[in-house]
C-alpha cells in the first residue's frame, strides 16, 4: 500500500551535468528519516530536462543507495510507446511505480476519451503498478472527476498524486473511488487537510528541505493530535509557498544548500536564484525555526 511521506528528489547538477555522487550524498540523510520512499524524475527533478540515459542511471543510483525504500519513478511521456518504454525499462532497474504524469502538449485534445485510451494502454502494458500524476499548473490540464473513477476500475492503475490545492477536488477523488485507489496530496500546503479526508499520504518538495516536519505532520494526524499537526502545518505554509509557486526548483534547491543538503543550480534554461531572493529565502527558512 501506497501510505505515508514521499520526497519529490531534485537532480543535483555540477556544472550543469547530473552529479551522482551528490544525490548518493544527499540520500545518505534522506535515509535516516522515516520515509516510506522516494520519488525521481518528477517535476522537482526536472525531468524534462533530462535525457534518457540520465534518467535510467537516476533510478538505478536511487535503487543502490536507498536503504530498500519504496521507489516510484516519474515516466510519463507524451508518446504511448515511448511511456511504455520507458517505464519498463526503469521496473527493470527498480523502479516499484510508475508515475505517469497527464500528456499535455495538444492540452485542446486531451478529452476523457482521449486520458482514458492514453492511461488504459500504458497500464495494460507495462510491468509495474501506475500512479497517476495530476499536476495542472504545469501541464494547463486536469483530470475530470470522471475519468478518475474511470481510470480507477483498471486493476494495474493504483493511485493519483494531485498537485491541487483544491481540497473539494481531492475530497470528491477520495469519495467516488475505491478503498484500494489510493490519492497522495501532491502539495505541502494541504496535507492535513488531505490526510483528514482520507489521503494516504504525501509527495512534497516540502519534504526535501522539511522531512521532519512533513513526517511528523503525518504521525501526529494518525495519532489523533489534530492541534499539534496543524501548529507544525500552518509553520510550513510560507515555507511550502517559497519553494512552489514563488522561487520554484532555484528557490527549492537554494534552501537545500542552507539546509545541509546539495541543492545546487538547476539545470539551465532555468535561472539561479538571486542574492535578494536568497536572503528572503533565508528570512523565510528562520521565521519557520527550520534555519537559526
Amino acid at each position: 500500500m501506497l501510505k505515508g511521506i514521499y520526497p519529490p528528489l531534485t537532480t543535483p547538477f555540477v556544472r550543469d551535468e547530473v552529479a551522482y555522487i551528490k544525490l548518493i550524498e544527499n540520500l545518505k540523510k534522506y535515509n535516516q528519516k522515516d520515509f516510506s520512499g522516494y520519488v525521481v524524475l518528477g517535476s522537482n527533478g526536472e525531468s524534462v530536462f533530462l535525457t534518457k540515459s540520465e534518467k535510467l542511471k537516476l533510478i538505478s543510483t536511487l535503487r543502490e543507495h536507498s536503504s530498500n525504500k519504496t521507489i516510484i519513478a516519474g515516466t510519463g511521456l507524451e508518446s504511448i510507446r515511448d511511456t511504455i518504454d520507458l517505464t519498463n525499462e526503469s521496473a527493470q532497474i527498480g523502479a516499484d511505480y510508475a508515475l505517469i504524469i497527464t500528456p499535455s502538449f495538444f492540452k485542446s485534445s486531451m478529452s476523457h476519451q482521449a486520458f482514458i485510451n492514453y492511461y488504459t494502454a500504458v497500464a495494460d502494458s507495462v510491468s509495474i503498478p501506475v500512479i497517476i500524476y495530476n499536476v495542472t499548473k504545469f501541464t494547463n490540464v486536469n483530470l475530470r472527476i470522471e475519468t478518475i473513477v474511470r481510470l480507477a476500475e483498471h486493476p494495474n492503475i493504483i493511485g493519483i498524486k494531485n498537485s491541487t490545492e483544491n481540497i473539494a477536488e481531492i475530497n470528491s477523488t477520495i469519495y467516488n473511488t475505491p478503498d484500494d485507489f489510493y490519492t497522495l496530496i501532491g502539495t505541502g500546503s494541504v496535507l492535513l487537510n488531505g490526510l483528514s479526508i482520507g489521503a494516504v499520504g504525501g509527495v512534497l518538495a516540502l519534504a526535501n528541505i522539511a522531512p521532519d516536519e512533513c513526517i511528523k505532520i503525518f504521525t501526529l494526524f494518525n495519532e489523533g493530535k489534530q492541534k499539534e499537526a496543524r501548529e507544525i502545518q500552518q509553520r510550513m505554509l510560507s515555507v511550502n509557498k517559497a519553494i512552489t509557486a514563488t522561487y520554484g526548483i532555484a528557490g527549492l534547491k537554494a534552501s537545500m544548500g542552507l539546509l545541509g543538503y546539495y541543492g545546487g543550480q538547476p539545470r539551465k534554461p532555468l535561472q539561479p536564484l538571486t542574492s535578494s531572493n536568497m536572503k528572503k529565502i533565508k528570512t523565510i527558512l528562520v521565521k519557520a525555526k527550520l534555519l537559526k
